[in-house]
Order: C-alpha cells, then sequence, then structure tokens
C-alpha cells in the first residue's frame, strides 16, 4: 500500500513541483501550504476537464480510445492524490482536537 506522503511525493515529480519539507510552513520553492494545496486541486480539475475533452472527442470520433483511457486513468490518479491528501489533513486535524489543552 502506497502512504499518502508517497503519493504527494510521485504526484510532484509528475508535475515538476517540489514537496514541501515536514514542519515547515512554507514549501522548497517558497510557497506556503495553502498556495500548493491550491496547485494541486488546480491541476487534478484541470485533468478531469482533459478527460472530459477526450470522452467528448471520442464519442464525436475525433479520439481514439487509447487517449481517453489515459486521459482517464490520469484524472482517477489525480482525485486519489487529493483524497488522500484530504485524509491525511483531516486524521492530523482531529489529533490536534484530541491533545489536552
Amino acid at each position: 500500500m502506497m502512504t499518502p506522503l508517497a503519493a504527494a511525493k510521485a504526484y510532484a515529480a509528475t508535475q515538476g513541483a517540489a514537496v514541501p519539507s515536514v514542519g515547515g510552513g512554507q514549501a522548497a520553492g517558497g510557497t506556503d501550504f495553502g498556495a500548493m494545496l491550491k496547485n494541486v486541486m488546480d491541476g487534478a480539475v484541470e485533468t478531469s476537464r482533459a478527460a472530459e475533452t477526450q470522452m467528448a472527442a471520442h464519442v464525436q470520433g475525433n479520439a481514439q480510445l487509447v487517449d481517453v483511457v489515459t486521459a482517464i486513468s490520469a484524472a482517477e490518479t489525480s482525485l486519489e492524490t487529493v483524497m488522500a491528501v484530504r485524509d491525511q489533513v483531516i486524521s492530523a486535524y482531529q489529533e490536534i482536537m484530541r491533545m489536552p489543552i
């Protein structure tokens, strides 16, 4: 099973982005965590739009099935990465809420 951190590193490697170091508020490229999450979300939305475009092109007869399957697979992988990060953020929030004051 792939850990969420390994998934985030794999996704960052495919996107050419830097993975933030643990314990810092800033990523290696100088962007903050919120901006990095927004970029990842924008990338996930863009890959799903590309998959929809490929599907529509295939229905019209302008695209090959292998291109559609590749686009859908990329969108699925991107969504799984976003969901893994979301799960880790929720888990971290719940752990913080359990800490005694």
